[in-house]
């Protein structure tokens, strides 16, 4: 799995060679086209469309078709939180995105717990969706930390002109890397919970745990996305001009 920054085409680049990260960083709402489709913008937002089609075994011209009627829909534009400066970016992220964890990971996890005890004996799934979600939340709270205390303090201070505390070069790389591992746990919750799709006799905690979880799965998405197509580039970018 590559750890890089995803990659910005040339102008007059075709939709089919550019890059799902820069595709949805232009325009938020083509990520429901990709999640319709499982294509995966975060953390491979580095593939071109065309590459992450070939990996799905997924028609090319159908998500094409999909993506230009969604360009040509003005209807309803929306604010994009990628057209925010590198500064006001972090804010937004920490705000959004890292409270929303901090709220919904406690959450859940009282609830997994529970599911698991009472559903665990006759649907060992369950317990297998305790023991990742458990993992992922360790790792999480502990990637939420980094961030707040080093590399997003770095990144405001190279926004104001002054040099930053250290190379980001290593701390992005590692942040990227854990983006991936958070991925790969998504997957895995996804596959154990056929799609977050609870069983007709399920109870009501049991339902809870995994729409919580889908609802988890989208937001990260888009929070690794922004981290990843947006605010990383940006700042690597800072640095290399004050270098």
């Amino acid at each position: 799995m590559s750890h890089v920054t995803n990659v910005f085409s040339p102008p007059g680049t075709s939709l089919e060679d550019r890059t799902v990260g820069e595709i949805v960083a232009e325009r938020p709402a083509h990520s429901r086209i990709f999640q319709a489709f499982g294509i995966d913008f975060c953390c491979q937002g580095g593939r071109t469309l065309r590459e992450a089609c070939e990996t799905k075994g997924i028609a090319l011209e159908a998500v094409v078709e999909q993506l230009e009627a969604g360009s040509r829909d003005k209807s309803a534009p929306e604010w994009n939180p990628a057209d925010l400066p590198p500064a006001e970016l972090v804010t937004y992220i920490v705000d959004t995105h890292h409270q929303f964890l901090r709220d919904e990971m406690p959450r859940l996890l009282a609830m997994a717990t529970r599911v698991a005890q009472v559903h665990g004996g006759h649907t060992p799934s369950l317990v297998k969706v305790l023991e990742v979600y458990q993992g992922m939340m360790e790792e999480l709270s502990s990637h939420l930390m980094k961030e707040e205390q080093m590399l997003f303090p770095a990144i405001i201070r190279l926004t104001r002109g002054e040099a930053a505390a250290m190379p980001l070069d290593g701390p992005i790389a590692c942040m990227l890397h854990e983006h991936d591992d958070a991925g790969a746990d998504l997957e895995k919750l996804r596959e154990l919970t056929n799609g977050f799709l609870p069983p007709p006799e399920a109870c009501n905690t049991y339902r809870a745990l995994f729409a919580g979880l889908a609802e988890m799965e989208t937001d990260l998405h888009r929070h690794i996305h922004l981290e990843n197509a947006v605010l990383f580039p940006s700042a690597l970018a800072l640095a290399e001009k004050q270098g």
